[in-house]
C-alpha cells in the first residue's frame, strides 16, 4: 500500500489542530451519524481546557488508495521537545502559517528543524476568510523565511495553498472552493513516499504510549526491512547498551484508533508491544547484525524550579501521594517521555531541581500531577546561568509582541525596564509589530503586566535564542505582600477593616495558616495582619450589623500566574484542591533572622 507520512507544523493559534479534523472529516473516519466533536485529537482535559494542543498524536486516514499517516504538532515553543521528536516520523510537513499574523518565532523555530531533516514542505495559508487579512504579503514572507533558513532550491520551491479551516475548504488559489480535497491531492502529489533503504531492520523510538493492560509501548517509524510479531530483536540504547528482546504484538495506527497486525513494512508508522526498558531515541534493530539510528538530540532546558514535598501545617489533608518517595518516582516516570526536562537531587532529602523548556512547560507538569492527586510546594522559577569563557552568561530569548499603535509605547516601555533591547519595529495593517531581544529572566511575570497595560489586546511569542552575557538586575514585583499573623479561619469583620492595606487573595470563611500570604500590600514592603479576628460583642452593641461589611471578592490566580508573582523567599503550595502561596520560612522573626544574616554575608 501507499504510505505518506506528514507531520503538521505551525505556530499556537494557527489552526493545526482544526486542518486535522477537517482530514479526519474529509476521509470519511466518521460514520454519517456519529457525533465527532471541534479539535477532535485534544483528548486530554487539560489541553481542551487550555485550547492549546501539549502532546503530538497520530492519526491515520486512506485516501484515493494512500495510507496517510498525519500527525499533529504542539504550537508552544516549550513543547518544541515534542516537535523535534515527532519530525523524525515524517517525510513531509504542512506549514500552517495565519493570513494575517504571518510567520511567527514558533514557525522559525519548527520550520528549521524540518529543513534540516530534508523534509519536503507544503505552506497553507489559512484564515483567509478574516477581515483585514493579507494571503499574498505572508507569501512573500513565508519566502523569505525559507531564504533565510537556508532551505534548497527545491525546498524554495513549495506549493502554497490558500483557505479557511473552520470554512473547511483549501484550494491552489485564493479561490473558494467546495472542500479540502485540492490540499488531500496536493499531498499525494508533493510529499514524497518513504525512502527505504536497503538492509536489515532498523526502527527509531519518537514516542511513548501507555497502555495499563500492555504497559509501555514504543512508536516509530519503521526505517529499514520490516517487523514481524513474535521477532527476536536488538534493542540498542543511547549509551550503547545492547539487549535482545521479543516482540510480542504489533500495531498500526488506523483512523484514530489502532488496529494489530501481524507484519509492518518499512515506511510505516506503528506501535510496538512487549519491549522493556526503552527511552525515547533508542533503535530497534537487527537481532543478528543490530545497527543504531543516530540519537534524537533535544535542544538544552533553560529554566529550573525546586519541586518539594508539602511541608506546611495543611499537609497531607488533600491529597493521596505526600512523600518525597511518591514524587521522586513521579518526576523520574515524567523524563521517560518528556524529552526536554531533567530531574536531578538537591541538597535536601525532600526536594529535587527540575529543568525545563519554560514555565508553561513546567506549570503543565505540576498541573498534570496536581490532578493525579499529589502534594508538592514549588519554588520560583530561575533561569539556568551558565559559564562561557570565564563569564557569567543568561539565556535570551527573542519576543515579538504584536499591539494596536495607542499601546506600542507601554510595551516597549515595559521590555526595556526588563532589559529588552528593540530590534524591529513596523506597521501591519492597525498592528504594531514588535520584536525584542530580552534575557530569560525578564520575561517571567511580563505577561500579567503587558495585558494589564494594553487592556488584554497584546499578543505575546517567543523563543529562546542563544546564552549571551548576564545583564544585571531585573527589578521584580514592586508592591509588597499581606502574610497571616495566625492560624485560623478569614472573618468578614477582619478583611473589611484591612481592605485599605490591599487587596485579598482569600474569601471570608477560609481556612489559613500562619506565613500564608493573603493578599498584595498596596505599598513595598510585607505586611503581617490578623485576618482572623472575629467581633467582639458586649451589651452596648448590637450583633446584627455585621451586613455592613462590603468586601471586594478574591484575586483568582492560575498556576502560572502565581508562579510569575512569588519571589525568591516565597513558594507555592499545590495540593489536588488548592493553590496557595506562602513563605518559604513561615515564622515571622526567623525570617527577620534569616533576612539579616544574608544581608551581613552580601
Amino acid at each position: 500500500m501507499n504510505i505518506r507520512n506528514i507531520a503538521i507544523i505551525a505556530h499556537v493559534d494557527h489552526g493545526k489542530t482544526t486542518l486535522v479534523d477537517k482530514i479526519l472529516h474529509q476521509t470519511n473516519v466518521f460514520r454519517a451519524n456519529q457525533e465527532s466533536g471541534e479539535l477532535i485529537m485534544d483528548s486530554n482535559d487539560l489541553e481542551r481546557e487550555r485550547g492549546i494542543t501539549i502532546f503530538s498524536k497520530n492519526a491515520s486516514v486512506e485516501y484515493k488508495g494512500t495510507k496517510i499517516n498525519v500527525i499533529d504538532t504542539p504550537g508552544h515553543a516549550d513543547f518544541g521537545g515534542e516537535v523535534e521528536r515527532v519530525l523524525k516520523m515524517a517525510d513531509g510537513v504542512i506549514l500552517l502559517v495565519d493570513a494575517f499574523e504571518g510567520p511567527m518565532p514558533q514557525t522559525r523555530f519548527v520550520l528549521q528543524k524540518a529543513l534540516q531533516l530534508n523534509l519536503k514542505p507544503i505552506v497553507v495559508i489559512n484564515k483567509v476568510d478574516k477581515a483585514n487579512c493579507r494571503p499574498d504579503e505572508v507569501h512573500d514572507a513565508v519566502f523569505e523565511l525559507f531564504f533565510n533558513l537556508d532551505a534548497t532550491e527545491e525546498q524554495l520551491n513549495f506549493p502554497t495553498f490558500y483557505g479557511s479551516g473552520k470554512n473547511g475548504w483549501f484550494n491552489s488559489s485564493l479561490e473558494q472552493c467546495e472542500d479540502i480535497t485540492p490540499l488531500m491531492d496536493g499531498i499525494l502529489e508533493y510529499v514524497p513516499a518513504p525512502k527505504t533503504p536497503e538492509g536489515n531492520l532498523q526502527l527509531q523510538i519518537t514516542s511513548l504510549d501507555y497502555s495499563s493492560f500492555l504497559g509501555r509501548i514504543a512508536v516509530g517509524k519503521v526505517s529499514r526491512a520490516s517487523i514481524e510479531e513474535g521477532q527476536w530483536i536488538t534493542l540498542m540504547q543511547a549509551d550503547g547498551t545492547a539487549k535482545k528482546q521479543k516482540v510480542r504484538e504489533l500495531y498500526i495506527f488506523e483512523a484514530l484508533g489502532k488496529r494489530k497486525v501481524q507484519k509492518v513494512f518499512a515506511g510505516d508508522i506503528c506501535a510496538v508491544v512487549g519491549i522493556e526498558g526503552f527511552n525515547i531515541g533508542d533503535t530497534i534493530a537487527d537481532a543478528e547484525a543490530p545497527e543504531a539510528l543516530p540519537v534524537i538530540s533535544v535542544d538544552e532546558p533553560t529554566m529550573n524550579m525546586l519541586f518539594g514535598i508539602n511541608n506546611s501545617p495543611f499537609f497531607g489533608k488533600d491529597g493521596k501521594f505526600v512523600t518525597s518517595r511518591h514524587l521522586r518516582d513521579r518526576l523520574v516516570k515524567e523524563t521517560e517521555k518528556n524529552l526536554a526536562l531533567r530531574v536531578m537531587d538537591s541538597d535536601s532529602a525532600d526536594s529535587f531541581m527540575v529543568y525545563g523548556r519554560g514555565i508553561l512547560h513546567l506549570g503543565v507538569l505540576i498541573e498534570t500531577m496536581r490532578r493525579e492527586g499529589y502534594e508538592l510546594t514549588v519554588g520560583q522559577p530561575q533561569v539556568i546561568v551558565k559559564h562561557i569563557d570565564g563569564k557569567k552568561c543568561e539565556p535570551y530569548e527573542t519576543l515579538v509582541v504584536d499591539v494596536p499603535q495607542d499601546f506600542a509605547s507601554k510595551v516597549i516601555d515595559l521590555v526595556t525596564r526588563r532589559k529588552g533591547e528593540m530590534l524591529i519595529m513596523e506597521t501591519k495593517g492597525e498592528m504594531q509589530h514588535l520584536e525584542f531581544e530580552i534575557p530569560s529572566r525578564g520575561l517571567i511575570g511580563l505577561r500579567t503586566q503587558m495585558l494589564t497595560a494594553t487592556a488584554g489586546e497584546a499578543v505575546m511569542a517567543h523563543r529562546f535564542n542563544d546564552y549571551k552575557q548576564w545583564k544585571g538586575a531585573i527589578p521584580g514585583r514592586n508592591n509588597g505582600v499581606l502574610i497571616a499573623k495566625e492560624a485560623g479561619t478569614t472573618t468578614a469583620y477582619s478583611l473589611d477593616k484591612l481592605q485599605d492595606r490591599g487587596s485579598f487573595f482569600v474569601d471570608p470563611g477560609e481556612e489559613v495558616y500562619k506565613g500564608m500570604i493573603i493578599g498584595e500590600n498596596n505599598k513595598p514592603g510585607d505586611l503581617v495582619v490578623n485576618p482572623n479576628e472575629g467581633k467582639k460583642l458586649t451589651n452596648m452593641r448590637a450583633s446584627g450589623t455585621d451586613g455592613a461589611a462590603n468586601i471586594a471578592p478574591k484575586i483568582l490566580m492560575t498556576l502560572e500566574e502565581c508562579m510569575e508573582y512569588i519571589q525568591h523567599d516565597e513558594c507555592i503550595e499545590v495540593t489536588p484542591n488548592f493553590i496557595r502561596m506562602r513563605k518559604t520560612i513561615l515564622d515571622e522573626e526567623e525570617r527577620k533572622r534569616t533576612a539579616k544574616s544574608m544581608k551581613a554575608e552580601a
